[in-house]
């Protein structure tokens, strides 16, 4: 009992070091939005700037410095493999939509999850542009700037409201014929956590995703009574070797179970 209260405190610490820490960020990504910046690209196509870079320094002196024992994985920093041997790991996009943010337009966030023994435990993903704060602790619910938000219910398909690549949504359709898709929405973690509450029925992530793309909303989701899992119904796991995945689905409970048994059925190619 005495550990699990232990840990509780901890975890209690944690969250009020990480919503003060990524409100920071998103402050400082804000100041720098729609500004000259320098940028390159890495890995032959993914865009990064000297936002990208500032804003990581933030998150990690501040996190790290608070707790050092803690393990470090972020887009923006070198793979260190000792975080595989640390408990609780810190897995961070410090600019999720980087594209989005540099051609100026206005959904990206700053996306953060506290990562323990492969499943999150805290996240906080914060949209300055939209003023949209995101936070979830396990066990506790999800909270948008404040207030407890919930995944919508059911199980119909009303595509307008589903966001992902649009091979992926075509799929879920039965009756052939065109629908109505969703917007495309650039940033991959609001996308997610837009299905939390109830701005989206569901959300796909396509192939390629990584953790840091995918912690902190994952939790949130969760936490709104919602279910994130890969397209054969089994759960992610974080803060492994290997951080890349494939096709992946968001939404309510009842909704993600449908979505899941229909892929069954009709498995990708």
């Amino acid at each position: 009992m005495a550990d699990a209260d232990a840990n509780e405190t901890i975890l209690t610490r944690d969250a009020t070091l990480l919503q003060d820490t990524v409100r920071d960020a998103g402050a400082l990504a804000l100041s720098m939005f729609r500004t000259e910046l320098k940028k390159w690209t890495k890995g032959g196509s993914s865009p990064v700037s000297e936002a990208d870079i500032a804003v990581n320094d933030l998150l990690e002196a501040r996190l790290r410095g608070a707790t050092p024992d803690y393990g470090w994985l972020s887009e923006e920093s070198a793979d260190d493999s000792t975080r595989l041997s640390r408990r609780l790991t810190w897995i961070v996009d410090p600019i999720d939509g980087t594209r989005n943010y540099l051609g100026g337009h206005d959904e990206w966030c700053v996306s953060v999850a506290l990562v323990e023994d492969a499943s999150p435990v805290l996240a906080a993903v914060f949209a300055p542009t939209s003023d949209e704060f995101f936070f979830a602790a396990r066990g506790q619910g999800t909270m948008l700037n404040g207030k407890q938000v919930t995944a919508t219910t059911g199980s119909a398909l009303d595509f307008s409201r589903i966001a992902g690549p649009k091979p992926m949504v075509e799929r879920l359709n039965t009756l052939g014929g065109d629908i109505k898709l969703h917007p495309r929405i650039g940033s991959l973690a609001l996308r997610l956590c837009r299905v939390a509450h109830g701005g989206l029925d569901a959300a796909f992530a396509g192939g390629n995703s990584h953790d840091w793309d995918l912690a902190a909303a994952d939790l949130i989701v969760q936490e709104a009574d919602g279910r994130m899992s890969d397209l054969s119904g089994d759960p992610i796991l974080y803060n492994r070797r290997e951080v890349t995945h494939g096709v992946l689905v968001a939404a309510g409970r009842d909704r993600h179970a449908s979505i899941v048994a229909h892929f069954r059925n009709r498995p990708l190619p």
